[in-house]
């Protein structure tokens, strides 16, 4: 079992590695990433309920026309 400090010690290496790049990159540029992180997994659900949209209308559409 890992222990608490574990989680505590690779949080604060990610805080450190976040400044670090902060002060490399400039502010601009890394949350630009950061945001284009978080939108990146929205659009991965939009597309996958895009792709499913055909199916269920379909299948949506069946009962409606007496098939079975």
């Amino acid at each position: 079992m890992v222990g608490l400090s574990y989680f505590r010690r690779k949080e604060e290496l990610a805080m450190d590695q976040w400044w670090t790049w902060i002060s490399e990159v400039g502010f601009p540029i890394v949350v630009t990433f950061y945001l284009l992180h978080r939108i990146e997994q929205k659009l991965e659900n939009v597309t996958k309920s895009l792709q499913q949209l055909p199916y269920q209308l379909s299948k949506q559409s069946l009962p409606s026309r007496g098939i079975k």
